[in-house]
This record gives C-alpha cells, structure tokens and sequence, in this order.
C-alpha cells in the first residue's frame, strides 16, 4: 500500500521488466554428457507437485495442493483477462480492476477488505500483465474461511457497491500511479515505446498495461461494469488454495462459498493480427536521465513453445552473470557501460527478447553518441559469435545453473508455488508441470542455444532506442 492506503501494483509493466537471473549453481548440474548437454536430466528425480482438481458446475477449475511444512495457506486467484484482453480507446481496465477488487463488495465494506484479513494476520495483494490478473491472499491456516469468502464475495457481488464515484476514486490512483511509475521514473516513456515499436497498434501487446491516460479519462462506468461482465465470472477463472489444508475441508469450503457465484458467458478467444519486423526500427528520445541507455528488442516465440527456453539461455549466456560475455566485456574489460542485461520476455501471444545496456559516462573527448554506438558494436559482434559458434559446455553448464537454481528457489515457497500451479495450469491444462518445464533447459545442446540466437536475433529486423540525458 502507497500512501493514504492506496493500492500501489509492482508488476504491471510485465512486457518492459528483465528477468533477475540467479547465481547459484547446483550439484546435480555438474556433470556434463558427451554431446554437451546436461546430465542432469537422466540423474535428477522427476519432479511432482501433488494436486487435486474439480471444476464447480459454475464453470470455476479449482486445485488443491497440501503443503504442511508450515501452517500457511494461499488462495490464489487467476482471472484469464490481462490488458491483452482490452481494444484500442480503452485500455487500462484490467489494471483498473486490480484497484477496484480490494474496495469492499456487497457483503463487505469499504476498507473491510484489508482490516478483516490484518485482523487474521493475512496479508494480500495482485498484479497484472497482458495475459492475466492474480489475486492472492496469504496468511494462517485459521483464516481460509474469511479468505474464501472474500474471494467470493468480490467475484459475484462487486458491481453491487461499484458506484460511478469509486471508479472515479481508483480512476485518479492509476492515473497518480502511471504518472509515478511511468512518466516521472527514469527510462520509463523509453521502456513503452518498446511495445509500441514492436507491435501494431491493434495487437494486444501495443499498449502498456497500466494503460493511456486518455483512455482512463474516458472510460465511463458503463464501460467498467461491462469489461467486469464480460471477463470476471467462474468461468473465466482458476483457484488455487495451497499449504497447510486438510483436502477434504478445503474443497467443501471452496463449494461453499463459490457455487452460487453466477456462471458468465463463454469469452471468446483473443485473435491478434500479426506482429513482425521487416527491418531495424530505430528511435532516440531525451529523458531526465545522466547517463545514455540503450534498448534492442526482437520478436520471440511464445511461452512453452520452441525456442523460449532456449532464448532464456542466450540471455544468461550473453548478460548472466559477470562471467557472462557482454558483461564481462562492456562492463569489466572496457568499462564503457555501467550495465547490461537480457533475456527472453515470455508471455502468451508471443514474446519478445530484450536487451538493456547502459553506458558510463564519457570520458574527455567521448560523447554519449558514441559511447552508444560502441557499445551496439560490440552487442551485434558477441550475438554474432554465439550465433555462428555454440557456447562452450561450461558456459552452458553455468547457465542451466541459474535457472535452475532459481527455478526451485521460486517454488520453495508456497505461494509462489501456488502461483505456478495456476500458471501452468492456464497454459497447458495441467498445474503440475514442473518437471516437463525444468526439462526443456536440462535437455538442451550447446548447439540449440545458437540455432536460437540465429533463428530469432536477427541485425535486420529489430527495435533499437537510444535514451539520451536531456541538455542541462
């Protein structure tokens, strides 16, 4: 919570964020096989999450999942609608509802929300992204109860106490929040003109999450209670109550309280127009800034399909780490920029693989310019490298390592493991696809990370911003 108690949300500009890469390395990793890949994947156990799984007559798919190592419990909330979902003059309404969800329903007073589970000593919260809104409630095993029926209560009754005045109220908290976290945060204007680059103006991933400020100034209520009809019914949605649960208890209080929640309409299938680049698309901006920065994007495949994991390793292989190759050159041995990172920005309709360096301040007779083009230079020799010959075994090794080390450090815990099972479960119909997902890194090849860098990374069609400082 922000100020004055409103809600701040961390996680909407999921399209401009690069993933922070572990740097633990495991035993299990260490042991390479003759054709380079890793030999974990025939010496580790599978691994299993236990699930129970109905699906209410409503239409609402819910999975259990125990977890008594201490007495917590998550319930974990995925609506299938993210801004993806929202059409070119009204955006901002999946970010939007993330603010209106925690402000009381037709059983539930304003404020009640936050008081009744500190109260219980629970803590909650959510986030948006393109593809999906996530609702979680965490806190001891005594409060599922209040949970649930919290849950449920804003799933079936929240247009009972959504007044045209507390649409307005959360309407100026986005609009104080886009201008704290966007307009006023260094490189944020860069960071959007990336989605606007790489997609047309009609495609899902064109606009930010958070929204355009026209759009949320002319939303009216009508179009608010409408987008909640459409996309917010059992049936547009999963739960996940994990932890310390007894399954059977659990599963008559999920019925309990969700059963009468009203079934929706069917929601139709998202139908994006192309994306793709048929050459380098180049802008250069001034911000409030002191030091140059430079954005590379490219078009990449969607989450779970061919070639993510194997991007996700190009990243590591190129910026994981400060034996990492453009870190250990730009940022050691040349010492031009201050940092530099990359990964594979995964999401459902395809994804895009970004790359952010930014330059150190230039010397007697350097300019920020030329700071900028050396350090392309260098970016466009090291992906050229690793596109022509495949890392080293040990370079692989190293960054099958990251990942998995922060594979099995996000799912120590509970509700992030929660999370995940309603991740997986959205993208594959199966919450417990932890092992299938850990395997696609373990069985690759030194020579699938290169393939992939030369199947996606192209010098000829990509997106590159310049931020340059402002003039004093």
């Amino acid at each position: 919570l922000g100020p004055h108690g409103t809600r701040i949300n961390y996680a909407v500009m999921a399209h401009s964020r690069f993933p922070a890469l572990c740097l633990g390395t495991l035993a299990a990793l260490a042991c390479l096989g003759s054709d380079g890949r890793t030999a974990s994947a025939q010496q580790a156990p599978a691994l299993s999450v236990a699930v129970e799984q109905f699906t209410l007559p409503n239409g609402l798919h819910v999975i259990l999942h125990r977890d008594a190592s201490i007495p917590t419990v998550t319930v974990n909330v995925w609506y299938h609608v993210g801004s993806g979902s929202e059409k070119v003059g009204r955006t901002g309404f999946a970010h939007l509802f993330e603010h209106l969800m925690f402000e009381g329903s037709k059983h539930v007073a304003e404020g009640d929300f936050d008081n009744l589970l500190e109260a219980a000593g629970a803590n909650n919260n959510g986030s948006t992204n393109g593809d999906r809104t996530n609702y979680y409630i965490e806190g001891p095993r005594s409060a599922l109860d209040l949970m649930l029926f919290l849950d449920s209560d804003r799933m079936a009754y929240l247009l009972d106490t959504m007044s045209p005045a507390r649409v307005d109220g959360q309407r100026d908290v986005v609009k104080n929040e886009r201008r704290q976290g966007v307009e006023n945060q260094p490189y944020g204007l860069a960071e959007l003109e990336i989605g606007h680059l790489l997609y047309p103006k009609n495609h899902p991933y064109h606009w930010p999450t958070i929204g355009y400020m026209e759009d949320l100034t002319a939303a009216s209520h009508q179009d608010v209670v409408d987008f909640f009809k459409t996309y917010y019914a059992p049936n547009n949605a999963s739960l996940v109550v994990a932890g310390d649960i007894d399954l059977a208890e659990a599963r008559r209080l999920v019925e309990k309280w969700f059963t009468e929640v009203p079934r929706g309409a069917d929601v139709p299938p998202i139908a994006p127009p192309a994306a793709y680049l048929t050459s380098v698309v180049s802008k250069t901006m001034t911000d409030r800034v002191q030091l140059p920065r430079l954005y590379m994007a490219w078009h990449s495949p969607a989450t779970l399909t061919p070639g993510d994991a194997e991007l996700d390793l190009v990243g590591s292989v190129l910026t994981g780490g400060k034996n990492s190759r453009l870190y250990k050159r730009l940022v050691f041995d040349l010492q031009i920029a201050q940092e530099v990172v990359a990964g594979q920005q995964s999401a459902s309709l395809g994804s895009s693989f970004l790359l952010m360096a930014t330059a150190r301040p230039p010397k007697d007779g350097e300019t920020h310019e030329g700071n900028i083009a050396r350090i392309k230079a260098i970016v466009d020799e090291e992906i050229a490298l690793l596109q022509k010959t495949p890392p080293s075994a040990r370079e692989l090794e190293r960054a099958v390592n990251q990942y998995e080390a922060q594979f099995y450090d996000t799912n120590e815990r509970v509700g992030r493991r929660a999370d995940m099972l309603n991740r997986y479960y959205t993208l594959t119909g199966n919450p417990d696809y932890f092992n299938e997902d850990l395997a696609r890194y373990r069985a690759l090849a030194p020579s699938d990370v290169s393939a992939a860098a030369r199947t996606w990374l192209s010098p000829t069609r990509r997106v590159e911003i310049t931020v340059l400082p402002e003039a004093r």
